[in-house]
């Protein structure tokens, strides 16, 4: 009996360290990283700001695979159905995690089958117009749409972004209405900018060379104080409007190894931080966010019930 007793407990021993030891072995082989939109967008540049130097840390090759479509939901249920296994992780922008479950019929749940890693960093929203645009402020593009009814449009990444909503939130305020012309991606929406195919347009960082070079012209920007890189702007509290940043970040399917997370929570903030990957956000009009899973977790859920408020109060449909 005492023997018995002996191998029973020497087993649990075994199993009860199994998780610990595996997590300690991860990884072996090379990370599938899925960004869910097109390359050259700012969810994939922040992906590449810490890609390369995660996959020196980790000894291993981080490989990033850009699945957009569906305003970011292509990706993020790929990633969603995953093995848990710690070998596929997901780069994604705040709005397909906090609006797309509200617009779309998934046959995943966001909140159930996705875990928060890890925030990357908040991108400055902006509001541009073309340059040839009659307006140099929020109040004259105001003034200029309710002038001009129908006739003008505007740009977003996709139906239900949250840069579709800071432009709807916008014209419900002022009783106005505008086009709404949605693209797959920000690339593709910056390319739509700059050939005059929309008249204005929210962004989250994209535009900022096009905007010194005057190519484009900034008329606010998302933030407490005004932005260092453009100090001469307004907020857009200080104009009246309602804007918030968008957070960026890392998740894994849920299953996911707790020593697994938290371990990318900590490289991942690590490289953050770094002079490199800081110089990639600044180029970008960002700012580093770091938070632990918890918290990263906590503020997701907010911005999903405060987003999902306005999705359903405006009635805003997915195409």
């Amino acid at each position: 009996m005492l023997l018995l007793a002996r191998c029973l407990i020497a087993a649990a021993l075994v199993f009860a360290s199994a998780p610990f030891a595996w997590s300690q072995s991860w990884p072996v082989k090379s990370i599938r990283l899925i960004v869910n939109f097109p390359a050259g967008g700012t969810t994939d540049l922040m992906a590449r700001a810490f890609a390369p130097q995660l996959a020196e840390t980790l000894g291993q090759p981080i490989v990033i695979e850009n699945r957009g479509g569906a305003g970011g939901n292509v990706g993020l249920e790929i990633a969603a159905k995953a093995a848990p296994d710690g070998y596929t992780l997901l780069a994604s922008s705040g709005s397909p995690i906090i609006v797309g479950p509200h617009l779309y019929k998934l046959g995943f749940d966001v909140g159930r089958d996705l875990v928060p890693i890890v925030p990357l960093a908040r991108i400055l929203t902006v509001l541009v117009v073309r340059p040839d645009l009659p307006a140099r402020s929020v109040a004259e593009l105001i003034a200029y749409i309710r002038a001009n009814p129908g006739k003008l449009n505007y740009g977003s990444v996709g139906t239900g972004s949250t840069l579709h909503i800071h432009a709807e939130r916008m014209l419900r305020a002022a009783k106005l209405k505008a086009t709404h012309v949605p693209y797959k991606g920000a690339a593709q929406m910056l390319t739509a900018l700059l050939g005059y195919e929309v008249d204005f347009a929210f962004d989250s960082g994209l535009t900022i060379p096009h905007i010194k070079s005057g190519k484009l012209r900034l008329l606010a920007v998302a933030g407490v104080t005004r932005s260092p890189l453009f100090p001469d702007t307004p907020t857009f509290t200080e104009t009246g409007t309602e804007v918030a940043d968008t957070l960026f970040g890392v998740y894994a399917p849920t299953g996911t190894s707790r020593d697994i997370v938290a371990r990318l929570n900590q490289e991942v903030t690590r490289i953050m931080k770094t002079t490199e990957a800081r110089a990639a956000v600044t180029s970008m009009a960002a700012d580093v966010v770091t938070a632990s899973p918890e918290e990263f977790a906590a503020l997701m859920n907010r911005d999903r019930e405060r987003f999902g408020a306005f999705v359903r109060e405006a009635d805003i449909r997915a195409n």
